[in-house]
């Protein structure tokens, strides 16, 4: 199989032709987050320390630099009124407190990007007891894909488990996580590039 839907900016048509990503394609790859509790929005990146830009993500003060789709359930919820970054913990402005914030991520590689993004779309937050099909599985992995598209190379990636085990296969049951939420259990994708930081991210609220 062709590597073409690798090319920043491009996704795979059916003959694995680069065509442009778009607004579009964005909206139809992030449409699987809609059937569960997931966060989607990115920012510009306007300072070094990236922290303050994903705090501004978080709080809904900046807008997507591409203006793409966003989701946002908590938009409009009454906890908005008391905490603007809510579900989220926003990473805190002290130097020991950003440090500690910074120490629930790690930073994977884009080769397992993918996968994660997929398991973010799952019901349980768990591909392997997730009841759909083989085929609308495979759905899930070509939005995962399209997705992708949209780094550049030299992003950075991180997210908040150590996956399914030291391989980073986020098919397998991910046993643990260091919460970035007000609820016990999320996981989620953070990304950074030279122009913008985004969240993908899911909760499980019970």
């Amino acid at each position: 199989m062709s590597e073409v839907w690798m090319v920043h900016g491009t996704m795979p048509d059916e003959n694995w032709r680069p065509t442009p990503l778009d607004a579009d394609s964005w909206w139809s790859a992030v449409e699987m987050y809609d059937r569960r509790y997931t966060f989607v929005a990115a920012g510009p990146r306007t300072r070094e320390d990236w922290l303050h830009d994903v705090a501004s993500v978080m709080r809904g003060e900046t807008t997507d630099p591409r203006a793409w789709r966003t989701i946002d359930p908590d938009e409009g919820e009454e906890e908005r009124e008391d905490d603007p970054a809510y579900p989220f913990i926003a990473p805190p402005v002290d130097e020991a407190g950003a440090a500690q914030w910074r120490g629930r991520l790690r930073e994977i590689p884009r080769s397992a990007v993918a996968r994660l993004l997929v398991l973010l779309a799952t019901l349980d937050l768990d591909v392997s007891t997730d009841p759909r099909s083989p085929a609308q599985r495979a759905e899930m992995e070509k939005h995962a894909r399209v997705i992708l598209t949209r780094f550049p190379e030299g992003t950075r990636f991180f997210t908040n488990t150590s996956g399914g085990g030291a391989c980073l296969d986020f098919y397998q049951k991910i046993s643990s996580c260091s919460p970035i939420s007000q609820y016990a259990w999320d996981l989620g994708l953070l990304w950074v590039s030279d122009e913008e930081v985004g969240l993908i991210w899911s909760f499980d609220p019970r």
